[in-house]
């Protein structure tokens, strides 16, 4: 259900009903020649939209940029600060939680933003501990990569523009993506890259971090959907305990 079609007047009811809102949160930048500049925005959203129907959550309005330094030289990339990234997602947090949510999920679509994210929960639990916080980029996905990977990653830790985020955006956004463009780019990355700050047109011209030509749908549904069984177990189980937590309140003797 999205947040921002609801009125003043019929959210309230919505809020306590879910108790969970899911930001999406992407980023506008280079995705080489068969993707759109807003690659990581549409795959948050489209995953968001699936979370919360799977766990009956609002879907807050996506905040379409991100941290993007790595590629911020290559034309159409769009960044900001770490600094501003990690107030934003604190300063929605803090008002999700006053407007009576009981977790608040930021689903990244954007390795850039993950850092970031992780420094925003760790201020809200400092400030809010009663609010539930969850950064998800993929999780549990990890088994499912290795299964129908045909190609080495390029990268421990990055992935991008390549084999896997272009089965990902084939197989929840498909109209999006021109495969007569994909191309196979595996860039050297080397230990040292990984040690300094490494713009990434050092080691790509294209942005693209493996073979995107092998990228197909039924990668991607293999991939999002074990990702998206973890998300909702977690979700779920979150719900319950909030749900519980709630039940104990109303139980509880009053004070005469």
């Amino acid at each position: 259900m999205q947040y921002a079609e609801q009125t003043s007047y019929t959210v309230a009811a919505e809020i306590e009903r879910t108790r969970c809102a899911i930001l999406p949160v992407g980023a506008v930048e280079a995705h080489g020649p068969h993707l759109p500049l807003d690659t990581d925005n549409v795959l948050a959203e489209r995953l968001a939209g699936r979370l919360a129907e799977l766990t009956d959550s609002l879907v807050l309005p996506t905040l379409p940029y991100g941290q993007v330094w790595s590629l911020k030289n290559f034309p159409g990339s769009v960044g900001v600060s770490n600094q501003a990234l990690i107030q934003m997602l604190y300063d929605i947090g803090e008002s999700l939680h006053h407007q009576g949510f009981g977790i608040y999920v930021m689903l990244n679509g954007h390795l850039g933003n993950a850092a970031c994210m992780k420094d925003a929960a760790r201020m809200l639990y400092r400030d809010y501990p009663a609010l539930k916080v969850y950064y998800f980029f993929y999780p549990g996905s990890k088994e499912a990569i290795a299964e129908v990977r045909e190609t080495p990653s390029a990268h421990g830790t990055y992935f991008h523009a390549c084999e896997l985020e272009t089965s990902y955006m084939l197989y929840l956004a498909e109209e999006h993506v021109d495969m007569s463009k994909a191309i196979s780019d595996i860039p050297n990355i080397t230990v040292e890259d990984d040690c300094t700050p490494t713009p990434w047109e050092q080691f790509t011209s294209t942005a693209v971090l493996g073979d995107a030509t092998l990228a197909t749908r039924e990668k991607g549904e293999r991939i999002i959907e074990a990702s998206l069984r973890t998300m909702t177990e977690i979700l779920l189980r979150a719900k319950s305990v909030l749900a519980e937590g709630s039940k104990g309140k109303e139980d509880s003797p009053h004070d005469s």
